[in-house]
Protein backbone atom coordinates (compact mmCIF):
# COMPACT_ATOMS: atom_id res chain seq x y z
CA UNK A 1 0.00 0.00 0.00
CA UNK A 2 2.81 2.41 0.90
CA UNK A 3 4.50 1.75 -2.44
CA UNK A 4 1.33 2.61 -4.34
CA UNK A 5 0.89 5.75 -2.27
CA UNK A 6 4.44 6.88 -2.94
CA UNK A 7 4.07 6.32 -6.66
CA UNK A 8 0.82 8.27 -6.70
CA UNK A 9 2.40 11.14 -4.80
CA UNK A 10 5.37 11.21 -7.17
CA UNK A 11 3.09 11.38 -10.24
CA UNK A 12 0.81 14.10 -8.90
CA UNK A 13 3.13 17.09 -9.62
CA UNK A 14 3.48 16.04 -13.28
CA UNK A 15 -0.19 15.73 -14.17
CA UNK A 16 -1.07 19.47 -13.86
CA UNK A 17 1.67 20.31 -16.39
CA UNK A 18 0.05 18.34 -19.20
CA UNK A 19 -2.96 20.67 -19.64
CA UNK A 20 -0.57 23.64 -19.59
CA UNK A 21 1.54 22.12 -22.39
CA UNK A 22 -1.57 21.31 -24.39
CA UNK A 23 -2.88 24.86 -23.99
CA UNK A 24 0.53 26.23 -25.04
CA UNK A 25 0.67 24.03 -28.12
CA UNK A 26 -2.92 24.93 -28.95
CA UNK A 27 -2.09 28.64 -28.64
CA UNK A 28 0.94 28.25 -30.89
CA UNK A 29 -1.16 26.45 -33.49
CA UNK A 30 -3.78 29.20 -33.38
CA UNK A 31 -1.09 31.85 -33.83
CA UNK A 32 0.39 29.91 -36.75
CA UNK A 33 -3.04 29.51 -38.36
CA UNK A 34 -3.89 33.19 -37.97
CA UNK A 35 -0.46 34.17 -39.27
CA UNK A 36 -1.07 32.07 -42.36
CA UNK A 37 -4.56 33.58 -42.74
CA UNK A 38 -3.15 37.11 -42.70
CA UNK A 39 -0.38 36.28 -45.18
CA UNK A 40 -2.70 34.25 -47.42
CA UNK A 41 -3.89 37.25 -49.53
CA UNK A 42 -0.27 38.06 -50.40
CA UNK A 43 0.47 34.41 -51.22
CA UNK A 44 -2.59 34.19 -53.48
CA UNK A 45 -1.70 37.49 -55.15
CA UNK A 46 1.90 36.38 -55.68
CA UNK A 47 0.87 33.07 -57.21
CA UNK A 48 -1.87 34.59 -59.35
CA UNK A 49 -0.22 37.81 -60.51
CA UNK A 50 3.54 37.17 -60.30
CA UNK A 51 4.65 33.55 -60.21
CA UNK A 52 1.86 32.31 -62.48
CA UNK A 53 2.45 34.89 -65.23
CA UNK A 54 6.18 34.29 -64.85
CA UNK A 55 5.79 30.61 -65.66
CA UNK A 56 3.33 31.40 -68.44
CA UNK A 57 5.78 33.84 -70.06
CA UNK A 58 8.55 31.25 -69.83
CA UNK A 59 6.36 28.73 -71.62
CA UNK A 60 5.21 31.21 -74.28
CA UNK A 61 8.83 32.10 -75.05
CA UNK A 62 9.05 28.64 -76.66
CA UNK A 63 5.86 29.09 -78.69
CA UNK A 64 4.60 31.24 -81.57
CA UNK A 65 1.99 32.88 -79.30
CA UNK A 66 0.33 35.83 -81.04
CA UNK A 67 -2.16 36.84 -78.30
CA UNK A 68 -5.22 36.04 -80.41
CA UNK A 69 -5.28 32.60 -82.02
CA UNK A 70 -2.15 30.46 -82.06
CA UNK A 71 0.18 29.09 -79.42
CA UNK A 72 2.18 26.26 -80.96
CA UNK A 73 5.40 24.90 -79.50
CA UNK A 74 8.40 26.02 -81.62
CA UNK A 75 11.25 25.18 -79.26
CA UNK A 76 14.18 27.59 -79.31
CA UNK A 77 13.20 29.19 -82.62
CA UNK A 78 12.39 32.53 -80.97
CA UNK A 79 15.81 32.65 -79.32
CA UNK A 80 17.54 31.60 -82.54
CA UNK A 81 15.75 34.32 -84.52
CA UNK A 82 16.55 36.82 -81.80
CA UNK A 83 20.29 36.20 -81.91
CA UNK A 84 20.84 35.45 -85.60
CA UNK A 85 18.05 36.97 -87.69
CA UNK A 86 16.89 40.17 -85.97
CA UNK A 87 19.30 43.03 -86.63
CA UNK A 88 17.15 45.41 -84.56
CA UNK A 89 17.65 43.15 -81.54
CA UNK A 90 21.37 43.95 -81.50
CA UNK A 91 20.68 47.60 -82.31
CA UNK A 92 18.28 47.93 -79.39
CA UNK A 93 20.65 46.07 -77.09
CA UNK A 94 23.55 48.34 -78.08
CA UNK A 95 21.41 51.44 -77.51
CA UNK A 96 20.42 50.18 -74.06
CA UNK A 97 23.98 49.23 -73.09
CA UNK A 98 25.19 52.68 -74.22
CA UNK A 99 22.59 54.30 -72.01
CA UNK A 100 23.37 52.05 -69.02
CA UNK A 101 27.13 52.56 -69.39
CA UNK A 102 26.89 56.33 -69.17
CA UNK A 103 23.72 56.93 -67.19
CA UNK A 104 24.43 54.77 -64.15
CA UNK A 105 27.86 56.24 -63.18
CA UNK A 106 26.89 59.81 -64.14
CA UNK A 107 23.63 59.68 -62.22
CA UNK A 108 25.35 58.11 -59.21
CA UNK A 109 28.10 60.75 -59.20
CA UNK A 110 25.62 63.60 -59.70
CA UNK A 111 23.39 62.42 -56.84
CA UNK A 112 26.38 61.99 -54.51
CA UNK A 113 27.90 65.40 -55.29
CA UNK A 114 24.50 67.02 -54.94
CA UNK A 115 24.03 65.36 -51.56
CA UNK A 116 27.44 66.63 -50.41
CA UNK A 117 26.46 70.15 -51.44
CA UNK A 118 23.07 69.87 -49.70
CA UNK A 119 24.72 68.56 -46.52
CA UNK A 120 26.39 71.89 -45.79
CA UNK A 121 25.19 73.83 -42.76
CA UNK A 122 23.88 76.98 -44.37
CA UNK A 123 20.69 79.06 -43.95
CA UNK A 124 17.82 77.99 -46.18
CA UNK A 125 19.35 74.60 -47.02
CA UNK A 126 16.02 72.82 -46.51
CA UNK A 127 14.50 74.89 -49.29
CA UNK A 128 17.33 73.96 -51.65
CA UNK A 129 16.96 70.27 -50.75
CA UNK A 130 13.27 70.42 -51.58
CA UNK A 131 13.91 72.19 -54.88
CA UNK A 132 16.49 69.65 -56.00
CA UNK A 133 14.34 66.71 -54.91
CA UNK A 134 11.13 67.80 -56.65
CA UNK A 135 12.17 66.84 -60.22
CA UNK A 136 12.61 63.20 -59.15
CA UNK A 137 8.90 62.91 -58.32
CA UNK A 138 7.76 64.56 -61.56
CA UNK A 139 7.25 61.99 -64.28
CA UNK A 140 5.16 61.32 -67.33
CA UNK A 141 4.81 62.34 -70.93
CA UNK A 142 4.50 66.03 -70.05
CA UNK A 143 8.07 66.07 -68.70
CA UNK A 144 9.37 64.48 -71.91
CA UNK A 145 7.66 67.11 -74.04
CA UNK A 146 9.08 69.80 -71.79
CA UNK A 147 12.59 68.49 -72.41
CA UNK A 148 11.93 68.20 -76.12
CA UNK A 149 11.22 71.95 -76.11
CA UNK A 150 14.32 72.66 -74.00
CA UNK A 151 16.49 70.60 -76.37
CA UNK A 152 15.01 72.04 -79.56
CA UNK A 153 17.99 72.84 -81.85
CA UNK A 154 16.64 76.22 -82.90
CA UNK A 155 14.55 77.62 -80.05
CA UNK A 156 15.49 75.47 -77.04
CA UNK A 157 16.89 77.08 -73.91
CA UNK A 158 19.78 74.61 -73.74
CA UNK A 159 21.25 75.66 -77.09
CA UNK A 160 20.51 79.30 -76.32
CA UNK A 161 22.51 79.01 -73.08
CA UNK A 162 25.37 77.33 -74.95
CA UNK A 163 25.29 80.15 -77.52
CA UNK A 164 25.78 82.72 -74.76
CA UNK A 165 29.21 81.20 -74.04
CA UNK A 166 30.12 80.84 -77.71
CA UNK A 167 29.24 77.15 -78.16
CA UNK A 168 27.07 76.03 -81.05
CA UNK A 169 24.60 73.53 -79.65
CA UNK A 170 23.99 70.23 -81.45
CA UNK A 171 20.73 69.04 -82.96
CA UNK A 172 19.90 67.10 -79.85
CA UNK A 173 16.80 65.11 -80.79
CA UNK A 174 17.36 65.26 -84.56
CA UNK A 175 20.92 64.06 -84.99
CA UNK A 176 21.17 60.29 -84.28
CA UNK A 177 24.61 60.85 -82.74
CA UNK A 178 23.14 63.14 -80.08
CA UNK A 179 19.80 61.55 -79.19
CA UNK A 180 21.15 59.20 -76.52
CA UNK A 181 23.39 61.88 -74.91
CA UNK A 182 20.29 64.09 -74.83
CA UNK A 183 18.33 61.43 -72.95
CA UNK A 184 21.23 60.88 -70.54
CA UNK A 185 21.38 64.64 -69.91
CA UNK A 186 17.65 64.75 -69.31
CA UNK A 187 17.77 61.88 -66.80
CA UNK A 188 20.35 63.75 -64.71
CA UNK A 189 17.55 66.17 -63.92
CA UNK A 190 16.05 63.54 -61.60
CA UNK A 191 19.19 62.90 -59.56
CA UNK A 192 17.41 64.31 -56.51
CA UNK A 193 15.96 60.91 -55.66
CA UNK A 194 19.38 59.41 -55.12
CA UNK A 195 20.48 62.62 -53.44
CA UNK A 196 17.99 62.00 -50.64
CA UNK A 197 19.46 58.58 -49.85
CA UNK A 198 23.03 59.87 -49.95
CA UNK A 199 22.07 62.81 -47.76
CA UNK A 200 20.69 60.47 -45.10
CA UNK A 201 23.89 58.40 -45.29
CA UNK A 202 26.13 61.47 -45.05
CA UNK A 203 24.35 62.67 -41.94
CA UNK A 204 25.01 59.30 -40.34
CA UNK A 205 28.80 59.56 -40.63
CA UNK A 206 30.25 60.21 -37.14
CA UNK A 207 31.83 63.64 -36.67
CA UNK A 208 34.78 62.27 -34.70
CA UNK A 209 36.08 60.55 -37.84
CA UNK A 210 36.31 63.89 -39.62
CA UNK A 211 37.91 65.47 -36.56
CA UNK A 212 40.54 62.74 -36.38
CA UNK A 213 41.30 63.06 -40.09
CA UNK A 214 41.57 66.84 -39.77
CA UNK A 215 43.99 66.50 -36.85
CA UNK A 216 46.11 64.21 -39.02
CA UNK A 217 46.29 66.96 -41.62
CA UNK A 218 43.93 65.48 -44.21
CA UNK A 219 42.60 67.93 -46.78
CA UNK A 220 38.84 68.20 -47.45
CA UNK A 221 39.25 66.07 -50.58
CA UNK A 222 41.16 63.38 -48.66
CA UNK A 223 38.56 63.45 -45.87
CA UNK A 224 35.84 62.92 -48.47
CA UNK A 225 37.66 60.08 -50.22
CA UNK A 226 39.04 58.25 -47.17
CA UNK A 227 36.28 58.91 -44.62
CA UNK A 228 33.01 59.82 -46.30
CA UNK A 229 33.07 57.42 -49.24
CA UNK A 230 33.99 54.27 -47.24
CA UNK A 231 31.30 55.04 -44.68
CA UNK A 232 28.53 55.35 -47.28
CA UNK A 233 29.59 52.50 -49.59
CA UNK A 234 26.52 50.37 -48.65
CA UNK A 235 24.25 53.14 -49.94
CA UNK A 236 26.41 53.59 -53.06
CA UNK A 237 26.18 49.86 -53.71
CA UNK A 238 22.39 49.90 -53.26
CA UNK A 239 22.07 52.84 -55.66
CA UNK A 240 24.32 51.19 -58.25
CA UNK A 241 22.30 47.97 -58.26
CA UNK A 242 18.89 49.66 -58.37
CA UNK A 243 20.00 52.21 -60.99
CA UNK A 244 21.43 49.41 -63.12
CA UNK A 245 18.17 47.47 -63.03
CA UNK A 246 16.11 50.59 -63.75
CA UNK A 247 18.39 51.69 -66.59
CA UNK A 248 17.86 48.41 -68.45
CA UNK A 249 14.11 49.11 -68.33
CA UNK A 250 14.23 52.44 -70.17
CA UNK A 251 11.25 52.64 -72.51
CA UNK A 252 9.17 55.82 -72.48
CA UNK A 253 11.91 58.13 -73.70
CA UNK A 254 12.36 56.20 -76.93
CA UNK A 255 8.60 55.96 -77.43
CA UNK A 256 7.76 59.62 -76.83
CA UNK A 257 10.84 61.77 -77.48
CA UNK A 258 10.97 61.28 -81.24
CA UNK A 259 10.43 63.68 -84.12
CA UNK A 260 8.25 61.24 -86.05
CA UNK A 261 5.54 60.03 -83.69
CA UNK A 262 4.66 57.23 -86.12
CA UNK A 263 8.18 55.78 -85.86
CA UNK A 264 9.10 54.98 -82.24
CA UNK A 265 12.83 54.95 -81.64
CA UNK A 266 13.61 57.34 -84.51
CA UNK A 267 15.73 58.96 -85.86
CA UNK A 268 17.48 55.98 -87.49
CA UNK A 269 16.55 53.72 -84.54
CA UNK A 270 18.96 55.65 -82.32
CA UNK A 271 16.36 55.62 -79.52
CA UNK A 272 15.16 52.08 -80.14
CA UNK A 273 15.88 50.77 -76.66
CA UNK A 274 15.55 47.09 -75.77
CA UNK A 275 12.24 47.40 -73.93
CA UNK A 276 10.81 49.50 -76.75
CA UNK A 277 11.77 46.90 -79.35
CA UNK A 278 10.22 44.21 -77.14
CA UNK A 279 7.04 46.28 -76.77
CA UNK A 280 6.74 46.79 -80.52
CA UNK A 281 7.22 43.08 -81.16
CA UNK A 282 4.51 42.23 -78.62
CA UNK A 283 1.81 44.83 -79.28
CA UNK A 284 2.49 46.03 -82.82
CA UNK A 285 3.64 42.87 -84.58
CA UNK A 286 1.75 40.62 -82.12
CA UNK A 287 4.76 38.34 -81.76
CA UNK A 288 4.17 37.78 -78.07
CA UNK A 289 6.19 34.57 -77.95
CA UNK A 290 9.19 36.35 -79.43
CA UNK A 291 8.71 39.27 -77.01
CA UNK A 292 8.64 36.99 -73.97
CA UNK A 293 11.86 35.36 -75.19
CA UNK A 294 13.41 38.85 -75.28
CA UNK A 295 12.09 39.49 -71.78
CA UNK A 296 13.70 36.34 -70.41
CA UNK A 297 17.00 37.17 -72.06
CA UNK A 298 16.95 40.60 -70.41
CA UNK A 299 16.06 38.97 -67.09
CA UNK A 300 19.08 36.68 -67.33
CA UNK A 301 21.38 39.59 -68.26
CA UNK A 302 20.20 41.68 -65.30
CA UNK A 303 20.52 38.74 -62.91
CA UNK A 304 24.09 38.03 -64.07
CA UNK A 305 25.15 41.68 -63.74
CA UNK A 306 23.54 41.90 -60.30
CA UNK A 307 25.37 38.77 -59.12
CA UNK A 308 28.65 40.20 -60.47
CA UNK A 309 28.02 43.43 -58.57
CA UNK A 310 27.28 41.49 -55.39
CA UNK A 311 30.47 39.46 -55.78
CA UNK A 312 32.59 42.55 -56.43
CA UNK A 313 30.97 44.41 -53.53
CA UNK A 314 33.07 42.36 -51.09
CA UNK A 315 36.12 44.22 -52.39
CA UNK A 316 34.90 47.78 -51.78
CA UNK A 317 31.70 47.87 -49.70
CA UNK A 318 32.39 48.38 -45.99
CA UNK A 319 29.68 47.78 -43.40
CA UNK A 320 29.65 49.27 -39.93
CA UNK A 321 30.11 45.89 -38.25
CA UNK A 322 33.21 45.15 -40.35
CA UNK A 323 31.56 42.29 -42.24
CA UNK A 324 31.51 42.77 -46.01
CA UNK A 325 29.10 39.94 -46.67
Amino acid sequence: MSLNADSANSASPVSPANPVKKRKLSLERKEAVWGFVFVLPWVVGFLAFTFGPLLFSLYTSFTNYDITSQMDWVGVRNYRNMFFHDSLFWKSLNNTLYYVLFHVPLNTAAALLLAVAMNQKMPGMRIFRTVFYLPSILAGVAIFYLWMMLLNPGTGLVNMALGWVGIEGPAWMVDPNWTKPAVILMKLWGAGGGMLLYLAALQGVPDHLYEAAEIDGASPLRRFWHVTVPMITPVIFFELVTNLIAAFQIFQEGYVMVQDQNTPGSPMNSLLFYNLHMFLKAFKSFQMGYATAMAWFLFVVVIILTLINMALSKLWVHYEGGDNK
